[in-house]
Formats: structure tokens, C-alpha cells, sequence
């Protein structure tokens, strides 16, 4: 008979879901799952559709600063610019191609590292109805709807199953809800969840409190059962949780949150259609930290490319009268403004940063950008276990009933866990008696002790933990006690364990008190408590558990990360604050951060009843002064991570599981450890390394989740937004102060003051020095904050050196006046030409030289020899003897240009020393932050 659940729908009970999927405990005949397998399909996930590479190159093309250079390229065709419009596609094509390349290895790469949950299972079926019913293995994929299966210990769940039989089953559901403390399963369980259960944040999700059902994705991690599989492939809960939990992104507002609050899981029915996931990218993400700077830069080019034809054509037509003939120099004049090489350098750099982390430390770079986003994170967060603390608990103490040390509490604590073990015939002990196991073992080793005390007792009989009792007991005969005397050995929940103590209420409710002081420090415990009873035949029931003499308290933590404290810290060093979305208890997120370093008290650590009914603002500025979020969701998370993006900051998340998949996609960059479940490492743009033992490049042992990774990944980062700021600021700022010159001559002089071959030159020979960019080593100083592309300041930043740029320009028109011979040294074009043109090339050299953030030579233990000048200095020689030497070679009269009198070169010598004391003296009054950032 179905029980109501606290007002749910009735459960099924294993009958009715035998008779819904027409099936029974001796399974189904060959013939019948033959019939199923063709109607449901295979047990296998929908694939995540692969975009192919001219997918991923005609993708590109959307990048805004593409879309600004083909718009160019088609105005320089239009007006016959042909030379102009050839060279910014191929510089299209190249960046596209570049860019398509690197992801498709990505993606070739993630191809490699998709597994099957699990490829085998334990099936009973019947070759026809008059054979009995054998079990034997079969594929998980050939699995069908009424298939009986059996689990064990170990084995991973290969469906969505409804147990119809169970002895001592737990199953980690941690890849569904982020909870690592396996979960009771009983076949016969009609009584509603425990209290303990439903207080916890994963009572919201479909996969918690439902104790007759396991789920495609959780494991067994200790006893038996048999089930009856209800779905497969994509109508399981693992598929439909992926895909409602990939939609609710869309959904991480208040009203979102508030509707998810209080809603119970619904028990799971035969026959439910679960939705098929969508691909991870499929559903629309909030704009990355990368592409809303990217956006804004580009509308700044596109305002002063717009403005600057229409100024060129109406200056000439109002002052010299010349009409359409302008109009191919006004196109130069807006492609000189326009950074060409912008698209092939930003994708050079974070494609050489992508493959350098691959090859050197494991990290898979998904999606390109988010290595400038992993630049500019200035929060990640992550979830508690797993990250900063170990999937298993270690002792902490052990205490009698006055809070004192007292060692023989954790020796009989050992003797029960090490019976219970042996006696009670469970496959492995839980993490609980392992930890307590490990921690006697090292009691006896430091006091030279050869046998464990455990081994001392002679074991009885054991009654192992029950979900309901939630207490475990041995019976023991132990040394001294006599032939006639057994002594009982009680470990569990204090509540249970206390209640069956031969206790008054008043020391009874002292023990309470001391137990909730402390698990309010974050520790987890579990009462002891001993009682001899006259040796007897007869079996031992629970029945006998009472009148027990209370031992003592063992108190247990979470095992921390060991490379999680020296991560935090670089991360920490590099202006990355790190945050703590987890579905435990307050008191125990807060412990692991305070043993791990960091500085949190009760004013930093909030529950997510806390931000329920928040406005947006209200939760933003809450989520940015919070360090730690204890009983979360996963809406939760995703609310979170959406209010410190809406705060202004760059966020990361690293999440391995389903449950992680909104908090994943609402971040600026998604990380996911290498052993996530597929779907997590799909829908992140990074991929940490395997764990050690795995494959040849791994984490340490000692960093499962990968923090260190994460280090390397983040300074990879700012080192390729580093050197594409430093281009665009140089790059932005000379061809600024050159459109400057460029339309003041033309209100002054009688010709164009650049031929357009020459401009387009001009800008070939810049462009190609400044590839130099993409190859360059940032100085350390650059990569201790993070780095992002900033449109205002760079507005900022090129309007103050652009228009120091045009005063030089402007004074080279002056010592031509002087240098060249006539009333005016404009007279002659060709020299006005050659002039400018080296100025040009000199001055921007100087730019390259003077505004990077880079070292001025090869670093020791880089490629080559330590003190080698870098790249960028050779491009700088390159352009500046270019400039020197191309009016001097049979070029120069093919570009309608000609020799200077050396009289200009002098002069010219010393408009650049003073153009460079300039540059170098505003640099400095912009402050250091002028290299941390644009």
C-alpha cells in the first residue's frame, strides 16, 4: 500500500511497476527485449552534435571586429581599392582558420575523453518463456525498460531503476546533486525521508529522497539489490535533469529561485518520458567578460570609422573643391584606423596559450575566448567537496562524556567498525569506519604498538547500520571479561545511540548540548556506547541495543585538499578571491575554509535561505562581501554567479556534476575536472587535467580537482590578454594620431598627404611587425592582476597618446618646410610623401618599443639564449629600417615616393627623441595600472 511522502503523490509500489512496464522478477525474453530495444532505442545519451570545421569557420566571421573588416574590405572593392580589399581577406580568412583549427582540436580532444558510464551489467532474462531465468552480462547500451538488473558493490547504476529487492544498499548520487555522503536505498521504504534528509537543499532536486529508486549516474558504494530498470537513454532523470538543469540559466532570477524553494522531489514512475538533452551550447548564454569587450571596442571603431569618410569628403569638397576623386583616400583613411591584424593576433595568442597548456599541463581549452576570461577572473568559485575537501572524513578527536580526551572511545569505535566489517558480510566499510579504521591504525603505530586493539576482541555477531536505527552494533568477547560475558558495541547517530543509554534526562540533555556545540564548529560526530551481556546461543537482535553505558563522542572533519591551501593562496596572490557554493552544513563549509587559511567568520557565511525574496541589486551586493553559501541548489548557485557577474566582476565556477551545469553556463568561464561527468566537461570551457595514475600528463595526487591547473590556466590568461592589449594600445593609439595628421594636412595642403598605395603600405608594414605581439613574454608585474579589455579606459588611453602621435606628425611637416628646398618644402609630393611615410613607420616603432608590457629580453629558461632581445624588439628594428630604407630602394618610385636630404634625417632624430621623452613621461603619469590593464 502507497504512503503519502508529506503530502507527495503516493509512491508506486514494485508490483504496480512490474504491471506498468509489463514485465516480472524473472525478467524479460530475449524476443521481448528485442521488440523494446527497436522501440526505445539504445541506452545511450543523445550525442552532443559536433560543429564541424566550416562550421566553426563560417562562425567566425560573426566575431565583431571581423564583421568590421569585411566591411571595409567591401567598401575598398567598391571604390576599386582592390589591393586594400585582397588584404583584409586573406587577414579574415587566416583568423578564421586559426581559430576554427584550435577549436576543432579541442574538440577532438574532449571526443577522446568521453567514456560510457559503465559498460557492462548484470541482467536476468530468459532466452524463451519456458526457460528459467539466467543472469549473465550484457552491454549497458542494450539495456530496455523491464529488464530486472542487479547491483552490487561498485558497480555503477546503468539506468533509471525502482528497487524490488535490497540488503544494506548506498548509493553516491554525488555526480546528480553534489552531495558526497552516500544515500540509503530500501526496496521495501514507504515511510517518508528523515528529517536529517530533507533539511538539506538536495530535497529540491528529482534525485534526492526517493529511497526505492536509484539513477543512471550514481554508483553503489556498498551492499545489494535487484531493480527493475523504468528508462533509458534519454528518457532517464540524468538526461531530463541535464536538460531542464542547461535551461535554467534562463531562470536564475529571484522569481525563479522563489518558485524551486519548497517544491519536493516526485517519486519516479515506470513509463515517465524524460526531455532528451539539448546540445550545451544549444541554449543562448549571458555574454562572456570577452565578448562584451570585444563588442564594446568594436562600436568605438565602427563611431570613428563611420565619422571619418563623410569628415574627409565634406573638408576637400568645402576647402580644395575635389569631389568623389577623395573618395578612395577616405576608405585608407578609415582602414588606417582600423587595427587589421587584431582578429589573426588575438587568435594567435590564445591559440599558442591553448596548446602550451595542453601539451605542458593537460589543460583542453574548449572555446578560445575564455582564456582571455580566465585572464580577467577576478572570482571563482567552487564547490567544497571534492575541490577544497576530499570525498571521505578523517577523526578529528575523540572525547568521553566530560569532552576530554579519550583514546579507548576511538578503540571501541574501531572494534565496531573492524566487526561490523567482517561479521555482517558488507563488500566494503563505509567512509565513516574507514576513517575511524585509519586513525586507530595510526594510534597503535605511534604508541609501537604491532596488533590493533580492534584484533584483540574476539567478534561474535554483528548487526550492521540500519537506515532507521541509523546505529551499527558488534558483539564482542573481549579479553579479561570472562568466557560468560559479551559485550555490545554500539556506534551511531547521537540522538539514537543516546536514547538507548541508560541515562538520566539531565545528563541526557547535557550530552545533546555538547554534541550540537560541536557540530556548530563544522565537526560531524558519532556517539559510542558499550554494554556486557551474559554470552548466550541465541542470535542477537536490535532489540537487545539498550540499557547501554555511554562512552564517548568521535568527532570527524572533512579530509582537506592538501594542494587546496598553497592554491588558494597564488590565487589569492594574483587578485583571484575565491568563493564556496556548497550544499553542507554552514558550520562545515566554514571549518574547511578556516583549516585551509582563509579568513572567514559568521558574518561571511550565508545560507541560501538567505538570498530568497532578494532583489538582483540586493543579491549582488550580498554575493560580493559573502565568502561562503552553504545549503545551496543549483539554482542557487547559477543565482549567485549570475549577481557577481551583474557586480562587475569576472567569474569562474568549477563544477564536475550534473547539478553544476546552470552555476556553469551563467559563469564568464566554466572549468570542469577530467573526471566530471560528461555532460559537465561539454558544456565548460576548460578541462583540468586527469587525475595522477590516469594518463601521461596529469594533476598531482594531491590535487584531484585540479586548483593548480586552474593556476597555471589563469596566468596562461593574462598573459594572452596582456600582450592583445598591449597591440591594441599601441596600435590604436599610432593609426589615431595618423588619421589626426592625415586630415589636418588635408585641409592644409593642395594634394592628398598620403597616395592610398602608400597607406595601405604604410599599414602592411605595421601590421606584420606587430604580429610580434602575439609571441611576446609578459613581465611578471603584468600578471599579478587580472587583465581585461576595458573599452572607456582604451578610449581613454588612445585619445592622450594619439594625439601625442599627431603633434609629431604635425612637426615633421615643419622640418620638411626646413629640410626641403621651395617657399614651403610641400611643393614637391613625392618628398612630402617619403617623409611622412619613414616618420610614420620610425614613430610607431617607438610605440611598439615604449608602451608594451613586456620584457625587453628573452627571460632565463625561455626558448633561446637568456638576454636575447624579444620579438617585439626585432619587429621594432624591422619596421624602423623599413621606414629608413624603402624610399632608397626601386620600391620607393613604384610607391610614388623618392631620396630625402639628410638634413631631414637630423632633424627628424630630434622630433623623435622628444617624441619619446613624451610617450615615456605620459606613460608614467598614467601609473602602474596602465600595464595591469587598458
Amino acid at each position: 500500500m502507497a504512503v503519502e511522502h508529506g503530502g507527495r503523490t503516493p509512491a508506486p509500489t514494485a508490483l504496480e511497476v512490474l504491471r506498468s512496464l509489463d514485465t516480472g522478477p524473472r525478467g524479460l525474453t530475449e524476443e521481448e527485449a528485442d521488440a523494446r530495444l527497436a522501440r526505445h532505442g539504445e541506452n545511450t545519451l543523445p550525442a552532443r552534435r559536433t560543429v564541424p570545421w566550416p562550421g566553426r569557420f563560417v562562425r567566425g566571421l560573426r566575431d565583431p571586429f571581423t564583421a568590421v573588416l569585411l566591411c571595409l574590405g567591401l567598401v575598398s572593392a567598391t571604390v576599386a581599392a582592390w589591393g586594400t580589399a585582397c588584404v583584409i581577406t586573406m587577414l579574415v580568412a587566416v583568423s578564421c582558420a586559426l581559430r576554427a583549427t584550435g577549436e576543432h582540436r579541442a574538440d577532438r580532444a574532449m571526443t577522446a575523453l568521453r567514456e560510457l558510464v559503465t559498460t557492462t551489467a548484470t541482467v536476468v532474462r530468459r532466452p524463451a518463456d519456458a526457460t528459467p531465468p539466467a543472469p549473465r552480462e550484457l552491454p549497458v547500451d542494450q539495456l530496455v525498460p523491464g529488464d530486472i538488473v542487479r547491483l552490487g558493490a561498485g558497480d555503477l547504476v546503468p539506468a533509471d531503476v525502482h528497487l524490488l529487492r535490497s540488503q544494506g544498499l548506498y548509493v553516491n548520487e554525488a555526480p546528480l546533486t553534489g552531495e558526497a555522503a552516500p544515500v540509503p536505498k530500501d526496496a521495501g521504504s514507504t515511510a517518508p525521508p528523515s528529517a536529517a534528509l530533507l533539511d538539506t537543499p538536495y530535497a529540491r532536486v528529482p534525485y534526492a529522497c526517493v529511497p526505492y529508486a536509484c539513477f543512471q549516474g550514481s554508483s553503489v558504494t556498498a551492499g545489494s539489490g535487484t531493480a527493475v530498470v523504468t528508462a533509458t537513454g534519454s528518457g532517464t532523470r540524468f538526461a531530463a535533469g541535464y536538460a531542464a538543469l542547461a535551461g535554467a540559466v534562463g531562470a536564475v532570477g529571484a522569481a525563479g529561485a522563489a518558485g524551486a524553494a519548497g517544491r519536493a522531489a516526485p517519486p519516479i514512475r515506470p513509463g515517465e518520458p524524460g526531455k532528451a538533452p539539448t546540445s550545451p551550447r544549444e541554449a543562448p548564454s549571458p555574454p562572456s567578460a570577452f565578448d562584451r569587450s570585444v563588442h564594446g571596442i568594436s562600436w568605438i571603431l565602427i563611431r570613428f570609422m563611420l565619422l571619418t569618410p563623410p569628415l574627409v569628403l565634406m573638408a576637400d569638397a568645402a576647402l580644395r573643391g575635389r569631389g568623389l576623386e577623395t573618395l578612395p583616400f577616405a576608405v585608407a583613411v578609415a582602414v588606417g584606423l582600423t587595427p587589421e591584424m587584431l582578429p589573426v593576433v588575438v587568435t594567435t595568442c590564445l591559440a599558442r596559450a591553448a596548446v602550451r597548456l595542453a601539451r605542458t599541463h593537460g589543460v583542453i581549452v574548449r572555446r578560445l575566448p575564455a582564456l582571455h576570461d580566465l585572464g580577467a577572473m577576478d572570482v571563482l568559485c567552487v564547490d567544497k567537496t571534492g575541490t577544497l575537501t576530499q570525498d571521505r572524513p578523517v577523526v578529528e578527536r575523540a572525547v568521553d562524556a566530560e569532552g576530554r580526551d579519550a583514546p579507548e572511545v576511538l578503540h571501541w569505535a574501531a572494534v565496531n567498525a573492524w566487526w561490523t566489517l567482517h561479521l555482517a558480510d558488507l563488500p566494503a566499510p563505509d567512509a565513516l569506519d574507514e576513517a575511524i579504521l585509519a586513525a586507530a591504525a595510526a594510534a597503535a603505530a605511534a604508541a609501537d604498538d604491532d596488533e590493533e586493539a580492534a584484533t584483540r576482541c574476539e567478534g561474535i555477531e554483528a548487526l550492521p547500520f540500519d537506515p532507521v536505527r541509523r546505529l551499527a552494533t558488534a558483539v564482542v568477547s573481549r579479553p579479561g571479561a570472562g568466557l560468560g560475558v559479551h559485550t555490545l558495541v554500539v556506534k551511531g547517530a547521537v540522538e539514537n545511540v543516546l536514547e538507548r543509554c541508560a541515562l538520566p534526562a539531565e545528563e541526557r540533555a547535557r550530552l545533546h548540548a555538547q554534541a550540537a556545540r560541536h557540530a556548530a564548529t563544522g565537526l560531524r560526530l558519532l556517539a559510542v556506547a558499550t554494554a556486557d551481556r551474559p554470552a548466550r546461543h541465541r542470535a542477537w537482535s536490535p532489540a537487545d541495543v539498550r540499557g547501554l553505558t555511554f562512552r564517548g563522542f568521535v568527532t570527524l572533519r572533512d579530509a582537506l585538499t592538501p594542494a587546496a591551501g598553497p592554491a588558494l593562496r597564488a590565487l589569492a596572490d594574483r587578485g583571484v578571491t575565491v568563493k564556496i557554493l556548497t550544499g553542507d552544513h554552514p558550520g562545515t563549509a566554514a571549518r574547511a575554509c578556516r583549516d585551509l587559511g582563509l579568513d572567514v567568520d559568521r558574518a561571511d557565511v550565508r545560507t541560501a535561505a538567505d538570498i530568497e525574496g532578494l532583489t538582483p541589486s540586493a543579491l549582488s551586493e550580498l554575493a560580493h562581501r559573502t565568502t561562503v553559501f552553504a545549503r545551496c541548489t543549483p539554482e542557487h548557485k547559477a543565482r549567485i554567479v549570475a549577481a557577481l557577474r551583474a557586480h562587475g566582476h569576472t567569474t569562474g565556477f568549477l563544477g564536475d556534476g550534473v547539478n553544476d551545469l546552470p552555476a556553469l553556463r551563467a559563469a564568464d568561464v566554466g572549468v570542469a575536472p577530467h573526471d566530471a561527468v560528461p555532460v559537465a566537461r561539454e558544456t565548460a570551457d576548460l578541462v583540468l587535467p586527469r587525475r595522477a595514475g590516469d594518463g601521461p600528463v596529469e594533476t598531482a595526487p594531491a590535487d584531484p580537482a585540479g586548483l593548480t591547473a586552474i593556476d597555471h590556466a589563469v596566468t596562461a590568461g593574462r598573459a594572452s590578454s596582456t600582450n592583445i592589449a598591449t597591440y591594441l594600445r599601441s596600435t590604436l593609439s599610432s593609426n589615431l594620431g595618423n588619421v589626426i595628421a592625415m586630415l589636418t594636412a588635408g585641409l592644409l595642403l593642395p594634394f592628398l598627404p598620403m597616395l592610398p598605395a602608400q597607406v595601405l603600405a604604410q599599414n602592411l608594414c605595421f601590421d606584420a611587425a606587430q604580429l610580434a605581439f602575439a609571441f611576446e613574454r609578459p613581465a611578471r608585474e603584468a600578471l599579478r592582476r587580472p587583465t581585461s579589455l576595458r573599452p572607456r579606459a582604451f578610449l581613454r588611453f588612445i585619445t592622450g597618446f594619439g594625439a601625442l602621435n599627431a603633434v609629431a606628425d604635425l612637426a615633421t611637416f615643419a622640418i620638411l618646410a626646413l629640410a626641403v628646398p621651395g617657399p614651403t618644402g610641400t611643393e614637391d609630393e613625392s618628398v612630402f610623401h617619403s617623409g611622412w611615410f619613414t616618420e610614420n613607420l620610425l614613430t610607431q616603432a617607438l610605440v611598439m618599443l615604449l608602451l608594451r608590457t613586456t620584457r625587453g629580453t628573452a627571460p632565463p629558461g625561455s626558448p633561446g639564449r637568456p638576454g636575447r632581445p624579444a620579438p617585439i624588439t626585432w619587429a621594432a628594428a624591422a619596421l624602423a629600417v623599413t621606414g629608413l630604407l624603402l624610399p632608397l630602394t626601386p620600391l620607393g618610385p613604384l610607391l610614388a615616393m623618392t631620396p630625402l636630404p639628410p638634413l631631414y634625417y637630423l632633424l627628424l632624430a630630434a622630433v623623435l627623441a622628444l617624441y619619446a621623452l613624451a610617450l615615456t613621461t605620459l606613460r608614467r603619469a598614467l601609473g602602474r595600472r596602465v600595464t595591469a590593464q587598458p
